[in-house]
């Protein structure tokens, strides 16, 4: 057994030195690779080592690598047991968006929905792919989108994660109802990850963190994490959950080609360094990244109002298509499977959105190939 004593994790540096910046298919630099006949343990659970080895990546993240040092379909999430897809389905979008206010992201972000069968089928599309961690909240729709899931999921090996609150004016008072009624919903009794889907004023840090905390220990809750924190809140939540014996598993934060805030701002680096995952929404722009659309063919819904259309926006988002375009001749695939690749060849857990089924295939299919260095480097510099 690989462990930490008293802990039950892996004995990991506190830092990694691979920048999530190389692309090539060797292993992370810094990483330690651990022999086949081994076990290593991750919190209460023991996962045996393939003869293709396991390596302990950045801030103490596990991913299998094959033979060929190639990073395989999943990862540990965080510094938890909890063992999760390379690539998730965002599923904001999905369920009836009819009882949803007018003014609901889900309704409005991203155009019309699609119906329940298109949702089965991305559903199917994605598991066949081995794609099972789907991320919703109870904001989306009302509730709409995870009742969607709860529906589709009933009697499926998949992953969910969901996030508190119900609405932008809730209080911290009202997380086990709400969490109570998300699992309802979702007709399960545990949700695998829940998430704080914002920081609030109203909201204490450190009152949030008990209370997910208190969740975990009820177990109703297996991992706990928190989207659009900054850097110093991420530092705030991980310190409170850490008094409770408790990893902080992710922050899911908006992160793209076309939206690299993550590491100025000092997110990725926090992230690294706490052995937290990051979780990109939006990995492809809201579409930009497809190569679909253009300032003259802006696409439905709020989006088409983004910046990316108009300016600098609209300069950087030409010059990452053209890259995009490039790449994804030389390797037969599409823009956006190659926008995405970049994301997951950086040790970031993306989260694209699927309403049907042809969606939800091009997006698996950027778990099949692997960017070389240069190639990662020219996109990096395409993007800046």
């Amino acid at each position: 057994m690989v462990s930490r004593s008293g802990t039950g994790r892996s004995p990991v540096p506190s830092k990694c030195a691979h920048s999530g910046r190389s692309g090539n298919s060797r292993r992370p630099t810094g990483g330690r690779s651990l022999a086949a006949g081994l076990s290593v343990m991750l919190g209460a659970r023991c996962w045996p080592v393939p003869a293709a080895g396991l390596v302990v990546c950045c801030g103490g993240m596990i991913e299998l690598v094959s033979d060929e040092g190639r990073a395989a379909a999943w990862m540990m999430l965080g510094r938890t047991d909890l063992r999760v897809p390379r690539l998730g389905l965002g599923v904001m979008v999905w369920g009836d968006m009819a009882a949803a206010p007018r003014w609901n992201p889900a309704r409005n972000a991203y155009g019309p929905t699609s119906s329940l069968d298109e949702q089965r089928e991305a559903l199917e599309v994605s598991l066949a792919a081995g794609v099972n961690l789907l991320d919703t909240a109870a904001m989306y729709g009302k509730g709409a989108s995870e009742r969607r899931v709860g529906e589709l999921t009933e009697g499926n090996d998949v992953l969910i994660a969901t996030k508190f609150p119900a609405g932008f004016f809730s209080r911290a008072a009202s997380l086990p109802a709400t969490l109570e009624a998300s699992l309802a919903r979702l007709r399960r009794p545990v949700v695998d990850l829940y998430q704080i889907h914002f920081p609030s004023r109203w909201m204490s840090i450190a009152t949030l963190m008990n209370l997910m905390a208190d969740a975990v220990e009820a177990g109703k809750v297996r991992a706990v994490g928190v989207s659009n924190y900054s850097a110093a809140q991420l530092r705030t939540a991980h310190a409170a959950l850490s008094r409770r014996g408790i990893p902080l598993a992710s922050n899911q934060v908006q992160y793209s080609l076309l939206h690299r805030q993550p590491e100025p701002n000092g997110v990725l680096d926090t992230c690294r360094e706490l052995g937290v995952t990051l979780i990109a929404y939006m990995p492809l722009a809201s579409g930009a990244l497809t190569g679909k659309y253009t300032a003259a063919n802006r696409p439905a819904g709020w989006r088409r109002y983004s910046s990316v259309y108009r300016g600098n926006g609209l300069a950087t988002l030409e010059r990452v298509n053209a890259t995009l375009r490039d790449l994804a001749a030389q390797h037969d695939k599409t823009r956006s499977q190659i926008a995405l690749r970049w994301l997951v060849q950086r040790h970031v857990l993306a989260i694209p959105g699927a309403k049907t089924g042809p969606q939800a295939a091009d997006n698996a299919a950027a778990l099949s190939f692997v960017l070389a260095e240069s190639e990662m480097d020219a996109l990096n510099t395409a993007s800046s």
